[in-house]
């Protein structure tokens, strides 16, 4: 190797090193204030959907009072029959208060749960639960801004399907902000009286 080639090649050496030292210098070094995140994805944002009577809404709907939001499928077996139960017995829990908060129940199923379908569904439990449908283009708008998983899965007889989805109970504020998970796994009472908090 010539001497040429290797005096290069330890200034090349020396400019890696003083990147390398730059770069661990900015990262590591005390004083510098690092960039945090808040630990919380967004949730929620606007939408434009109709609800069980036909009746155009969008994220207004969700001011005024706090909402507990729920993302089913009318022709699922077991988890939204169960979770809009529990949310029943919530709001028949809060007795003469029910009227303060409010639920909704939004399809992840748009081809098979039109208004009518939904009215008919929601009408087996408390008044205060709405439900909300729209297009295939609007429904993938929302679930997107609500972080919903979901997908269509074929029945063995290939011309029926049922639905994978999330199944998280949103707690949304006065405003419509997203405050976080809700607990339905307890008393209803206990369920209540944290809705409560929010009036």
């Amino acid at each position: 190797m010539s001497h040429r080639i290797r005096v290069i090649l330890l200034f090349a050496a020396l400019a890696l090193g003083g990147f390398i030292a730059a770069v661990a210098a900015t990262v590591l070094l005390p004083g510098r204030p690092a960039t945090v995140g808040s630990g919380t994805a967004a949730v929620g944002g606007p939408f434009q959907l109709v609800d069980q009577d036909g009746a155009r809404v969008t994220e207004a709907l969700l001011k005024g009072k706090p909402s507990l939001v729920f993302f089913g499928f009318t022709h699922c077996p077991d988890v939204c029959p169960t979770a809009l139960y529990e949310i029943s017995e919530i709001f028949t829990a809060l007795g003469p208060d029910a009227d303060k908060a409010q639920a909704f129940f939004v399809t992840v199923d748009p081809e098979r749960d039109t208004p009518d379908v939904m009215k008919s569904y929601v009408s087996s439990f408390v008044p205060q639960i709405r439900g909300l449908t729209g297009s295939p283009e609007q429904m993938d708008v929302v679930k997107k801004e609500y972080r919903v998983y979901s997908r269509k899965v074929p029945l063995g007889d290939g011309r029926d399907y049922t639905m994978d989805h999330t199944a998280v109970i949103y707690l949304m504020d006065k405003t419509g902000a997203f405050i976080a998970p809700f607990n339905l796994k307890r008393p209803p009472a206990d369920a209540a009286a944290e809705l409560k908090r929010y009036f």
